[in-house]
């Protein structure tokens, strides 16, 4: 399957390198390329790319900008770069749609070019497009995060500022917060509870662990995309492999 490719950047340098890894797949037909938010929409509508790769943080127009001014309906199917924006990630995992962290390396950079082949070949117009539309809700919406959190417990309802809290595991359909010396048991789920966090402060480094990250005083690699993560207070705990992208972002200086 043959298909054309656009990649927009406002650094040449990275353009230059997304473009090193495309010319490796036989697929790929031809590479554009647009140095700015405006350039890609000039593009988008003179091209026609099967394929974009859309960075977020550019000047004048962003990668938002872009998606908006083009419309869902008529965008092609997308793969974001972003530069440590822990509000953008979240979204993008929110509405099921693929990114890439600068710097792109070339073993994530394959399984993102093969997950939107994949996407050419079998995925529905209207599908992607409702995802388009559904990101833009999700930015277009102040995102609102919990401050504190009510907890019952003998009896009474204890407020529990979330700025305080250390780090959270899963407990069954409860989660347990530690904050301090303090432990909380709260009746909700993980998942449900990471929606409703600042994704700025708070990481999910495991399907059970969910860590404040002005609390991260180490972070040690072992194994496998792996890490331990060492917090202020001593508390040692393990990463799931499938977050390791996460922590390398979390782990580079944004310069």
């Amino acid at each position: 399957m043959q298909f054309t490719t656009l990649l927009v950047d406002d650094e040449p340098l990275a353009r230059a390198g997304l473009r090193d890894l495309l010319v490796q797949d036989t697929d790929v037909s031809a590479i554009h390329e647009a140095r700015n938010g405006h350039e890609a929409i000039e593009s988008i509508r003179r091209v026609r790319p099967d394929l974009v790769f859309l960075d977020v943080q550019m000047p004048e127009m962003d990668g938002f900008g872009v998606l908006k001014e083009v419309g869902a309906a008529q965008m092609p199917t997308v793969v974001f770069v972003t530069a440590h924006d822990k509000y953008a990630i979240h979204a993008f995992e929110m509405n099921a749609l693929d990114y890439l962290l600068k710097p792109v390396t070339e073993e994530r950079f394959a399984k993102a070019l093969a997950r939107a082949k994949s996407s050419l070949k079998s995925r529905l117009a209207d599908e992607a497009n409702l995802q388009i539309l559904s990101l833009l809700e999700t930015f277009a919406i102040p995102q609102r995060s919990l401050k504190r959190l009510a907890v019952r417990s003998a009896g009474k309802t204890l407020f529990v500022d979330v700025d305080d809290i250390d780090w959270i595991e899963a407990a069954e359909n409860y989660v347990q917060l530690h904050a301090g010396r303090a432990e909380h048991l709260l009746h909700v789920t993980m998942n449900a509870l990471e929606k409703q966090l600042d994704p700025g402060l708070f990481l999910r480094i495991h399907r059970s662990v969910i860590v404040n990250v002005r609390r991260i005083k180490e972070l040690q690699p072992v194994t496998h995309g792996e890490y331990v993560i060492t917090l202020a207070n001593g508390i040692r705990l393990q990463s799931g492999r499938m977050y390791s992208e996460k922590l390398k972002a979390l782990s580079a200086n944004p310069f």
